[in-house]
């Protein structure tokens, strides 16, 4: 039997069950990973080992106790930072609780009695707040955390009462100030973290300077699509010129053609018109329209590129935010997300399914994003989510080609016909994935051939 001497954390998110009670499978699934990308990072940042992950609590365990609660500190700033922007009841509110004592490991679990007064007094913490044991203020480095006692409790099946702590909130005074000290006024005090950043600041790309990151990201992203919409405009008009002259063409060769039989007015014309003249009629037919096919050609290039232009402009506010959502890690990217969540609202109504699943698939939520895409084509008709779908055959996850060839044939969806049939021929990048010794192995192939007679059967 293997024992350690470790500091244990619990975590849960307040009203949790309650909340929900009123939400969409989809706004649950959505809640939990917002919950876990924040939380997790700083539990590892500060040495801790996630133990168990279940629903909304977390069971971690550190070697230092010190680390422990700084972790609980960071995550409380964390959260504070997150939830400045939301609406309350989109907003996440957690309590920490920290014990430490030796306890029993085993399989990459944890028992003994730590662990259970660590979950009791979990139960008494206040939602926002750091709680630790006795046994975690004798031991914790007092220097780098500030403590306020709560009180002695009484908590059920521990004997004796235990003693609870709480780290108080910001700014710290360990003494009196001085006379001349300068106190934060109560309305600057409000716009500080509870605990001043206090561990968060400890932490590499915590997330402290996103806002000023996100302005400039917006000003860099401004001024990269501006420019992109001068070069396609410049484009596009250098194409209307090209085909302006094309089509001033056109209309000098049927012009000069006339030129045979009277005076010319230069030797050029003359020349022109007597080398014209010898064509047979079908050539001549086919000089004309080929200089008016260069015209029109010219034309088509200046509509792609300044479609293309627009295109590199980011395709609407919600979809250039989307797309920083793919290309952010971290805290960053659920800052992001935020971000285009909100945006996304303010898109029209038959947009928002198709928007809310590039999201999720930008935070890696797949099968979250399937559903979505399957509600814009089913509710919205909405072509880019059926690409979208379509182009996920060709994914390099061979669990999202069989999601979406599943998306494509319960949409009866008959331009998937081709790509599906591609897949069902040539398989995709690991293919038998997953699966114990050969059973449950992922075969998007049979999962394609199974959508083409689901198509063929309407």
């Amino acid at each position: 039997m293997k024992t350690a001497n470790l500091a244990i954390v619990f975590t849960d998110i307040k009203g949790f069950t309650e909340r929900t009670s009123r939400q969409t499978l989809e706004e649950n699934q959505r809640l939990l990973q917002v919950h876990e990308a924040l939380l997790a990072p700083l539990f590892k940042a500060f040495g801790g080992r996630i133990i168990k992950s279940i629903g909304d609590a977390f069971l971690v365990t550190f070697e230092s106790p010190t680390q422990a609660v700084l972790s609980g500190i960071a995550i409380q700033d964390r959260l504070w930072h997150h939830n400045r922007g939301l609406l309350e009841d989109d907003q996440i509110h957690v309590r920490v609780a920290v014990n430490v004592g030796e306890v029993r490991v085993e399989s990459n679990d944890i028992f003994g009695e730590p662990v259970n007064i660590a979950a009791r007094v979990e139960g008494i913490t206040d939602a926002d707040e750091v709680f630790f044991t006795e046994a975690v203020y004798l031991s914790m480095n007092k220097a780098e955390v500030p403590s306020q006692e709560v009180g002695a409790f009484e908590l059920k099946g521990i004997p004796g009462k235990i003693r609870v702590f709480r780290v108080p909130r910001a700014p710290y005074r360990v003494l009196a100030p001085a006379p001349d000290a300068v106190l934060p006024a109560p309305e600057e005090a409000s716009s500080l973290p509870p605990y001043g950043n206090l561990a968060l600041s400890r932490v590499p790309d915590s997330g402290l300077d996103l806002a000023v990151l996100g302005q400039r990201a917006a000003v860099v992203g401004a001024v990269v699509g501006q420019g992109a919409v001068a070069v396609g405009q410049r484009a596009a008009a250098g194409a209307v010129v090209v085909s302006q002259r094309a089509a001033a063409g056109a209309v000098a060769v049927r012009q000069r053609a006339t030129v045979l039989g009277k005076q010319a007015r230069t030797a050029t014309d003359a020349l022109w018109a007597r080398t014209y003249a010898k064509l047979p009629p079908a050539i001549t037919s086919k000089v004309s329209s080929t200089v008016a096919g260069w015209a029109v050609c010219a034309l088509l290039l200046a509509v792609v590129l300044l479609g293309g232009a627009l295109l590199v402009n980011g395709g609407g506010p919600a979809m250039r935010a989307i797309r920083d959502v793919e290309h952010a890690t971290g805290a960053e990217k659920l800052t992001r997300a935020n971000e285009a969540r909100r945006l996304i609202k303010l898109e029209d109504e038959d947009e928002r399914n198709y928007l809310d699943g590039r999201l999720d698939e930008a935070l890696g939520s797949m099968t979250t994003a399937m559903g979505f895409y399957k509600k814009a084509v089913r509710e919205d008709g909405s072509d880019r989510a059926a690409s979208r779908l379509i182009s996920l055959l060709k994914h390099e996850q061979c669990g999202v080609r069989v999601s979406a060839a599943e998306a494509l044939a319960s949409l009866r969806l008959e331009s998937a016909r081709g790509p599906l049939k591609t897949l069902a021929d040539d398989g995709g990048p690991n293919e038998g994935s997953g699966g114990v010794l050969g059973f449950g192995a992922c075969d998007s192939k049979k999962a394609a051939q199974s959508a083409l007679k689901r198509l063929a059967a309407n």
